[in-house]
Formats: C-alpha cells, sequence, structure tokens
C-alpha cells in the first residue's frame, strides 16, 4: 500500500509539472498570436503549404490503377491514403515492408500522424513494435519504435492509439532512450503526459545519463 502511495505520488508530482510547462508554453503562443496579429512577426505559412501538398499526393495516388508498389504504400502510409494502403494489402502485400532503412508503414504513417491507416495496418499483422534502421549524423542505426518517431514527431493521438494498443511503453532505442525521453526532451508535454498516466518508467536511465527523469 505504501509503494502504491509512493507511486501514485510521483505520477501526480510528475503530470502537475507538465501541466504547468504545458500552461507556460500556451502562454507563450498566446504572446506570439498578438504580435503576429500586431505585425511585429511574419506569419509562417510553411504548415498551410505542407498541408497543401498532402493534399495533392493524395489525389494523384488516389487515381493509381494496377498494383501498388512498396514506395507507394509506404507514401500512402506517411500522407494517410487509406485506400491505397488497403489495396496494396488485399493484393497479397506484406503489412511489415520496409524501406532501406528498415522504416516500415507503421513508422511513416506514425510520422505522418495517421491514426486510421495505423488502426488499418494494425488489423493487418502489422508489428506496431518494430525497429527502424535509420541512421543518425555519425552513420549510426538508432532503432526506433514507431513510439519514438510520434513522440519525435508531435503527434499526441498516434501516441495515444499506440498505448492504448498495448506497445512496449519502455522499449529504448540505440542511445537508450525510451519515448518519455523523447517527450521531455522536445517539450511533448501533453505526449509526456500520457505515457506517464500509462505507466513510463520516470526512473529509467539512457546510455548517457547517470540522472531520472
Amino acid at each position: 500500500m505504501a509503494l502504491n502511495t509512493r507511486m501514485d505520488k510521483d505520477i501526480l508530482w510528475a503530470t502537475t509539472i507538465v501541466d504547468q510547462k504545458a500552461e507556460l508554453d500556451q502562454q507563450e503562443q498566446k504572446r506570439r498570436t498578438r504580435a503576429r496579429k500586431l505585425g511585429i512577426l511574419i506569419v509562417d505559412g510553411t504548415k498551410d503549404q505542407r498541408e497543401m501538398n498532402n493534399e495533392t499526393l493524395n489525389q494523384s495516388f488516389a487515381n493509381i490503377e494496377g498494383p501498388v508498389d512498396c514506395e507507394e504504400f509506404l507514401k500512402a502510409a506517411t500522407n494517410g491514403n487509406v485506400k491505397v494502403v488497403d489495396k496494396f494489402l488485399e493484393d497479397g502485400g506484406d503489412p511489415n515492408i520496409a524501406d532501406e532503412l528498415a522504416c516500415t508503414a507503421v513508422h511513416w504513417a506514425c510520422r505522418g500522424g495517421r491514426v486510421a491507416t495505423l488502426k488499418l495496418l494494425q488489423s493487418r499483422g502489422a508489428d506496431l513494435n518494430v525497429k527502424d534502421k535509420v541512421k543518425d549524423l555519425c552513420n549510426i542505426e538508432l532503432l526506433s519504435t514507431p513510439l519514438h518517431v510520434a513522440t519525435r514527431t508531435g503527434h499526441w493521438e498516434v501516441v495515444e492509439y499506440l498505448v492504448t494498443s498495448g506497445v512496449q511503453i519502455n522499449a529504448k532505442d540505440r542511445e537508450g532512450d525510451t519515448a518519455l525521453h523523447d517527450a521531455v526532451r522536445l517539450n511533448r508535454y501533453k505526449i509526456a503526459k500520457s505515457l506517464i498516466q500509462a505507466g513510463a518508467d520516470m526512473k529509467v536511465k539512457n546510455a548517457v545519463s547517470t540522472a531520472e527523469l
């Protein structure tokens, strides 16, 4: 009982800190928004352009006739074109097929924030814990899981789906980082809170740290 009480207090403390940090970020975002309205900052149109590009890609995929190859399948997973993904799988395609860096459609769907695509892939047997072989600047394979990818790219809904699907929440990459390490380092407060509430280990250490989270 005492141990459970201590764990509950630790979780409450951690989530409270996360909420406080998130509130500070929201206040800063509001300040920046007011500044933009006053013409102090230039509005960044990158996101709008990216969404337009994704829509164009989706439309082009929708017109594909005949078999879907691996490259088209992985691109469709990134852009959330469920019809193309489904066609590849219906034609007998391997849901765990990967590119030259061992990134599967699950990795790409996580990077694109595509929950519907993830659900389809999982229903066809895709591995939600598979590790990629993307290399860092030192040419070392990172061995990131889909949960790492979703956390780093800031897709909270994807993280929630993966966690509720029972993925290995404390899985480590090459550097010993868990998704919670990534969430804390990248200030993904909402994701960090979700991971903690889902039971992520707050005391786990990575390969270069001697300190707890």
